[in-house]
């Protein structure tokens, strides 16, 4: 019993470390330089501060 209540609690552990780590990652990249924007196909639209189309295409830009 004792080596169940472990192994869950070790599981769940690496569940919400891993949840962090996600959260820290899409938070640091969620916006973009002009430059980034074009240089991934895109192009700013200044009226709603967001880039258009390539791979970056509805992410914020700076």
């Amino acid at each position: 019993m004792r080596i169940r209540r472990f192994l869950a609690a070790a599981i769940a552990a690496a569940a919400l470390a891993g949840l962090g780590l996600t959260g820290a990652t899409t938070a640091s990249a969620a916006s973009l330089t002009p430059g980034e924007c074009e240089q991934g196909g895109g192009t700013v639209n200044w009226a709603t501060n967001l880039c258009k189309g390539g791979s970056y295409d509805g992410q914020m830009v700076d």
